[in-house]
């Protein structure tokens, strides 16, 4: 077991005669902590667990929003995605908010972007009506935003880096931000499903045998991701360009499971994150708060660019390189509209919801705005987990505390949870007496939060939190 931090890690070298080459790896619904080197021992995952022990693993890391449009808007921006406009599948990102590999242009590198569809830049099938505004519009911006673009399959990824190394100057620094699809739902045959007695069934589940089948699947994917991670790395090598990139290895939001994708329960929205860079970053681990809004700043920083004043993430390169660092208190999350459906009377909250959420190393708060809205797991609801559980809770044999968290009606409009204590984030304290300081101090913070982001929805209620006192009235 690698020994948690507790300051940041010492610089090993001096600083470098140019900035690093970056390697960003994204796979896609992967949540923490669904890799040996987070403990999951039922995985086997030798390439990313190597890697994690050759480089930093971050015990914290939280995306900006539980679902891909939106959570890779604060990972390539830097901003949250209700600043930054991208709520909607439908509409690209805003060609006024400047991403990571243009800002590292700046600075001379070469960018590019490859695999699974990286998802700002509009759908790629889209209706017509959809796809006249794009072209009357100009809306699709990502040629113009990078050196390389290529949005082939997975199967294409290992491939396509390889031919973008070949064809970076030797003079240049490059970035390039390389995407898979494992282990997003349906989860194939192609990827074997581990062994479902081994299968460890998270708390916020319950243990039945469709959850173990669905979890044995979603493992089998995340082993294809380790095999995709260790080949990628391959291609790092034969090009002999290790020693001078830092590599960044993340998932993009989190498993399409109930309480995961598409929710603000820590399954939607804690990924893994690892870091390796030879001789630059100690390894170790660390438990600092990251935000999905703080990797473009990283990326920026990184490559000695100019930080945007709109960008509101804080980069962790200090962290990285041994510097010093500010740590957040706290972390943000937002859920929207998901995929390209409509809504009709018959839309449930697997398509919208909206819902905004803070969190520090122990509290969350959450906070609903359509809590009318049934719950329905994103991706997954034919599965054989989610209709075991719909069976289960027909009949009255699902457990209260699972009951409770998925078939509510109406749900609450605030949550609080004491993640010490309730991990699996069962049991609602919003309200409770003796939790009246920390409700009032995350509820103040996500006020701020979604005053600075020029949020859309209506402000939360601060009823714990004391007011300023009124003018007195004019004679």
């Amino acid at each position: 077991m690698l020994k948690t931090l507790a300051a940041a890690p010492q610089l090993l070298r001096g600083q470098p005669s140019r900035p690093p080459n970056i390697l960003f790896v994204l796979s896609d619904d992967h949540s923490y902590p669904y890799l040996g080197a987070y403990g999951a021992d039922w995985l086997s995952t030798p390439n990313l667990d190597q890697f994690a022990r050759e480089g930093l693993l971050f015990q914290n890391a939280f995306t900006a929003a539980p679902q891909c449009v939106p959570s890779r808007t604060a990972l390539m921006s830097g901003r949250s995605p209700v600043a930054a406009r991208m709520g909607r599948f439908s509409s690209p990102l805003p060609a006024d908010i400047p991403v990571a590999p243009e800002l590292l242009r700046t600075r001379g590198y070469y960018t590019g972007v490859a695999g699974r569809y990286f998802h700002l830049d509009g759908v790629v099938n889209p209706t017509p009506t959809t796809g006249r505004v794009y072209d009357e519009n100009g809306l699709r911006s990502w040629k113009r935003r990078v050196d390389f673009l290529d949005i082939s399959s997975q199967a294409q990824t290992t491939g396509l880096f390889d031919q973008f190394l070949t064809g970076a100057p030797a003079s240049r620094p490059w970035f390039f931000w390389a995407n898979y699809g494992d282990p997003h739902h349906p989860w194939d045959k192609e990827a074997v499903p581990r062994d479902r007695a081994r299968v460890k069934v998270p708390p916020h589940l319950p243990d039945l045998p469709g959850v173990r089948d669905d979890l044995a699947r979603y493992g089998g994917e995340i082993e294809r991701a380790d095999r995709s991670f260790g080949e990628i790395m391959s291609v790092l090598r034969k090009h002999g360009r290790e020693a001078d990139t830092l590599v960044l290895f993340m998932g993009d939001n989190g498993m399409a499971f109930p309480h995961g994708k598409g929710s603000l329960y820590d399954p939607g929205l804690h990924v893994p994150l690892i870091a390796r860079w030879p001789g630059h970053v100690k390894p170790g681990v660390t438990s600092n708060l990251i935000s999905g809004e703080d990797l473009a700043a990283t990326f920026v920083d990184a490559g000695g660019a100019v930080a945007p004043a709109a960008m509101s993430g804080r980069s962790f390169y200090p962290l990285l390189t041994g510097a010093r660092y500010n740590p957040r208190e706290y972390v943000f999350g937002a859920r929207f509209h998901h995929g390209n459906s409509p809504f009709t009377p018959q839309s449930r909250a697997a398509t919208f919801d909206l819902s905004r959420c803070v969190r520090s190393d122990r509290f969350k708060l959450i906070y609903n705005v359509t809590p009318d809205m049934e719950y329905w797991p994103v991706d997954s609801a034919n599965d054989p987990g989610w209709q075991q559980m719909l069976a289960a809770h027909r009949d009255g044999s699902l457990r209260p505390e699972h009951d409770r968290a998925y078939f509510a009606r109406r749900r609450p409009v605030l949550e609080l949870y004491d993640l010490l204590k309730d991990p699996a984030e069962l049991n609602n304290l919003a309200g409770h007496p003796e939790y009246r300081d920390q409700q009032a101090a995350l509820s103040a913070a996500l006020q701020e939060k979604m005053i600075l982001d020029h949020d859309f929805i209506p402000p939360i209620l601060e009823e714990n939190v004391p007011r300023q006192p009124a003018p007195a009235p004019r004679r």
